[in-house]
Order: C-alpha cells, then structure tokens, then sequence
C-alpha cells in the first residue's frame, strides 16, 4: 500500500512533467520541427501571422508566432507535439523526445517582426481614402510596372477603377470590395512586404466591368492583373482575386456574380495542390447556380510568373533582332489554354 508521502511524490512528477512540457512548447516553434523534417519555408506565399512550408505536395501552415500549425489540405492542426506525432506517426511519448531535442534549434530564416499596430479609431474606409493612387515614378508604380512587369495600360485601368494604393515603403495596396460595391480590406505586396490589411476582410479585388460574361479568378490580385495583361483586352471579363484565402463572404459573393445567365466562371487559380482545391470549390458553385465552368491553368506556379516569362522571352528576343541574331523558337510558356474546360 502507497502512503501519502509516495502518492505525493508520484503527483509531484505528474505536476512537473506538465511543467516541462509547457516549457519545451514556449522554448521549440512549429518551425523547427518542420525544418528538421527536411520542409522548407515558402516566402512568396507566407505572411508574419501565416507562414507557409512545404516539401513536395505537403503543406503546412505555421501560426501564433510559431506555436500553432494547420495543413490546409485536410483538418489537422494543432500544437508543436501534435505536429511531431503528424510528421512522423509517432505517438505522444516520442513525440514530446523529439521536440525536446530541438530546444535552442536556430531557423535558417530570422523571424518576423511584429507588425505596428493599426490606429483603432481609423475605419477601413478613412485609411484607404487617406492613401493616394499610385502614379509613374512612384513607389507602387515602380514594384507593379518595374518588379512585377504589370503593363502601364492594366496599372491605369486598376487606378480608374479605384482598386489601387500607394502603400508605405514603395508597396501597393490593392482594393477588396463587399457586394455593395464597399471597400473592406485590401491586399499589401511590395518588395520586402506580403500582407492583408489589419482588421479588414477578404472578399474579392475586382478589376474589370460589373456586368461581365466571363469571371476569372486568381489568389492574388497581383495574378489577376497578370492575366488581364496575358489575355489582352477583353470587354466582358471581370478578373477577380480571393487575396490567398476564401472567406464565407467570398464564397457567397462568388455565388451572386456565378447566378447571372449566361455566365462563365473561370478557375484560374495556381498551379498546385491549393490551386486545384479552390478550383473544385469553384466547378461546385458553379454546379450549384448552373454556370458554365472552366479551369485554366498557369504553366507555372502562377499567371504573374508566366507573365514574367514572357515579357523577359520577348525582351530577349527584341535584343537577338537588334543585334541581327535569328532568334530561336519561342517556348511555349505563357500560352493560355483552358484545362479541363467544362462547356
């Protein structure tokens, strides 16, 4: 029979155990396991509140400033440990050995710095009024048109449209709008900068008439201009962007525009595993109000990659002509072709 003392004893090691747990999840990030099991940061797609891994197909979703995690491609999720036994199919026990190991493990990458916080009294609305509209020279003019290889026409017909901003330190903002035709949220890229606009929503950036035949949508609006610009002037396409996620109000906005008659809706979503998960939710709404549906592919990873592509085959090709070269046979990036196209 145990007395006291040793019951107490055996509570004491159950305390600090759950003591030494909680210190190794304070001391290890998500990150360290997903880099020692050979994943590797994707810095096009990651944020300082998301930071997405890959390896291969596999992705993970790296949250809480390190200490929380989810694969989007299934409902997994959770702490430093459960990752550990997700990774590996190791149980509790070897998990928490493995996640031990790690203590005073360095990222190969420095961590992000927290974002200044946003004024509260602000409305979306004022803060987005209170930026100006990029214009040649300036610094969201130079990251479109310069870094990016968006053409000036695209740039101006966004500025037209009221779905553009100058951001801070040479960024762009770019505009998502509600059913109403209301700015609430704006997607930030630029050099050094990839983000969604403190307490804002992500809806849809639109670019493109209201009334349009034909939606094409993209994850980024970035990608959406990137298309416009790939498939020249087109009266009836309304190009729109899901800013990297898909909201309820995204969803049920795609659903009203998909509703009206004679309506083709276009998954023009990237070329990957998430690309393909948005373009099944697609061919469902479309299923469901009775529009035509198609897929259309990037032949890279996304329509802003195929657009740089081109630009620098055909740049290269005016310097061969110049300089009196023959120039070669033109690849066949860039090349818009529907994939899986539904009639």
């Amino acid at each position: 029979m145990r007395t006291g003392k040793e019951r107490r004893s055996r509570s004491d090691r159950r305390t600090m155990k759950r003591e030494d747990l909680e210190a190794l999840r304070a001391k290890v990030s998500c990150e360290a396991v997903l880099e020692r099991a050979g994943y590797e940061i994707d810095l096009k797609e990651s944020t300082r509140r998301a930071v997405k891994y890959r390896q291969g197909g596999n992705i993970v979703i790296v949250t809480h400033a390190g200490r929380g995690w989810f694969d989007p491609l299934s409902d997994e999720k959770g702490d430093v440990f459960g990752l550990a036994m997700f990774l590996d199919n190791i149980p509790f026990p070897s998990a928490a050995d493995a996640v031990a190991s790690l203590v005073g493990f360095q990222l190969s990458r420095p961590a992000w710095k927290p974002s200044r916080p946003s004024e509260p009294i602000e409305g979306i609305g004022e803060r987005w009024r209170s930026r100006r509209a990029p214009s040649p020279g300036s610094g969201a003019w130079r990251y479109l048109c310069w870094a990016r290889w968006i053409p000036t026409t695209i740039v101006r017909q966004a500025i037209r449209e009221g779905v553009l901003r100058e951001g801070p330190f040479g960024s762009m903002w770019a505009a998502h709008v509600d059913t109403d035709g209301r700015i609430i949220g704006w997607e930030e890229r630029g050099a050094e900068w990839r983000g969604f606009s403190t307490g804002g929503s992500k809806v849809l950036f639109r670019l493109g008439p209201s009334d349009a035949s034909r939606l094409c949508v993209t994850e980024a609006a970035i990608d959406a201009m990137s298309l416009a610009a790939l498939e020249g002037p087109r009266e009836q396409t309304l190009y729109l962007s899901t800013g990297g996620g898909w909201s309820p109000a995204t969803d049920a906005a795609l659903a009203v525009l998909a509703a009206r008659p004679g309506l083709t809706l276009v998954a023009a979503t990237d070329a990957n595993s998430q690309g393909e998960i948005y373009a099944d939710r697609l061919r469902a709404i479309a299923e469901n109000v009775g529009s035509d549906w198609q897929r259309l592919r990037p032949s890279s990873d996304d329509w802003n990659e195929v657009l740089l592509i081109r630009e620098k085959e055909n740049r290269e090709r005016t310097e061969r002509e110049s300089k009196g070269v023959p120039h070669a046979h033109r690849s066949r990036q860039g090349r818009l072709r529907p994939a899986d196209a539904v009639p």
